[in-house]
This record gives structure tokens, sequence and C-alpha cells, in this order.
């Protein structure tokens, strides 16, 4: 079984977090039970690319995006974790998304980035293009943090008739990951794709975090409650939709239940 683990964190490139915790030894304890995996996260500003080893690969990059009229060069830059025997591969621009500004989802001040939406699409679309290159068809796409919510949407949609991924479930981790206020009120404007539907993407018209969490679980295969806390109304929904669920497995020796949910829905 192949798995693709998509995070928003992962240490030790970013600070421990429950969220970034599990983005690093998850993906190990799955390799060790005999699936093969590939890892992605966004390669923020913040993330020392020498103190980390990072290195360009360079039969990856080279492709341009268009996200919200601008176009962005996609680098793809990989390290290792030699003693997990793991590779992240990490989605770059070498500009404003993510390159050239030293912090994650927030500015020095605390402010949620405005164009945070732009980034969640990019390196959405980033991963995606990424793996098609690899030539990689992944049995598991297993989504981690709110800046890979629009990978089901993708998936589902967009590249549904795409060999590659017409096989994939989509497994989509909530946590206690809350952010105020909301993405911009032309996000899903910036969405028209084909195989996109306007109705189908009713709860981006309002952008907010319970919204884009809800639409991201609309297009996911299974849920996981990743925290003991998440949000109500999140969960409400989740809990509504009849989708296979893995309870809040602990913080400790959570990968047994990961790999069984995995077995179980593929």
């Amino acid at each position: 079984m192949k798995v693709l683990f998509i995070h928003q964190e992962i240490t030790p490139y970013l600070k421990e977090t429950p969220m970034s915790l599990i983005g690093r030894y998850l993906p190990q304890g799955i390799q060790e039970r005999g699936k093969e995996i590939r890892i992605f996260m966004p390669r923020f500003g913040n993330i020392n690319e020498l103190h980390n080893q990072l290195h360009e690969v360079i039969r990856l990059s080279g492709m341009n995006m268009i996200i919200n009229d601008t176009d962005h060069p996609l680098i793809i830059k990989v390290a290792s974790i030699q003693k997990a025997r793991i590779q992240i591969y990490f989605i770059d621009d070498n500009d404003e998304l993510f390159a050239k500004r030293k912090f994650t989802t927030v500015d020095k001040n605390k402010v949620f980035f405005e164009d945070n939406d732009d980034r969640t699409m990019f390196f959405s679309r980033g991963v995606i293009e990424t793996v098609r290159k690899l030539n990689w068809p992944p049995d598991i796409i297993h989504c981690h943090g709110w800046m890979t919510s629009l990978v089901p949407l993708f998936i589902k949609r967009a590249f549904k008739d795409n060999p590659l991924f017409s096989d994939s479930k989509v497994v989509y981790s909530l946590y206690d990951d809350d952010f105020e206020g909301a993405f911009r009120d032309s996000y899903e404007k910036k969405l028209k794709m084909p195989g996109i539907i306007a109705k189908e993407i009713k709860w981006l018209k309002t952008p907010t975090y319970a919204n884009i969490q809800k639409s991201a679980l609309d297009f996911s295969d299974a849920i996981v409650m990743a925290s003991p806390n998440i949000n109500p109304e999140v969960e409400k929904y989740a809990r509504s939709l009849n989708k296979p669920i893995l309870e809040y497995p602990g913080e400790e020796n959570y990968v047994d239940a990961y790999n069984e949910f995995y077995d179980k829905i593929k």
C-alpha cells in the first residue's frame, strides 16, 4: 500500500506541536509496518535550508502555477531524516508566498497572513503536480492541517479523471488548529477549475475556518479526530456525514490505530 502524507507542520523543521509530532513520527511508523510512503510539507521561510540540508530536486521543479492571476514557480526541495530513513519533499516558490517571509501562517504580530488562501491553493496543487511527476499512485492520501484543505476537492473533482488518483482514498485529520477571521471573499472564485462545480463548494462562499474544514470533509473518504479538542461545529458536521471515523487515538502508541484504519478504508 502506498500512503501519501501531506502535512502543514513537521518537526524538526518547525517547532514541536501535536500536529508536527504526528508529522514526524506517523509516516515513519507506517513505513516500518510495511507501507510505502511519500511526505510533503510547505517550505516556510523560517525553515533553515542549510541547517536542515534541503536541496532542490531539479527534475521535479520548473513548472509554473497561476494563483490569483500571478505566475509562481513551483520549486521542489527535499531533505532526509537519516535515523528514520524517511525523506520529506518541500513545496517552495522562491517568491512571496513562502520563501521570502520568516513565519508560517501569521506574522511577527500574530496577524493571520491575508494571502493564506493563495498559499493554501499553491501548496495543495503543488503537491498533486509533484506526485504526478513522480508517477506515484497513492492508495491513501492523508491530509493534516487546514493548509491541506483543498487537496480532497482537487483529488475528487479537478483530478478525478487522472488514473494516478482514481483509486485513492482521501483521509482528512481534524486538529485543534482554529484561526480567527477568514480567507478573502474571492476564495471561491479563484477555485474555478475544470471539474469543480460552484454548488459543490458552497461552504467556501464564506471561507471561515469551520467552513473550510467542512468543505474538505465533503470530499474526503474518511476522517480522523486527531486532537482531543476539535472545533465543535466542525466535529458535529464530521459526525453527520456517516463516513468512517478514527476516534482520537491518544499521543502514544497511535501508529497501529492509523495503520489499521488505512487497511480498513482501502
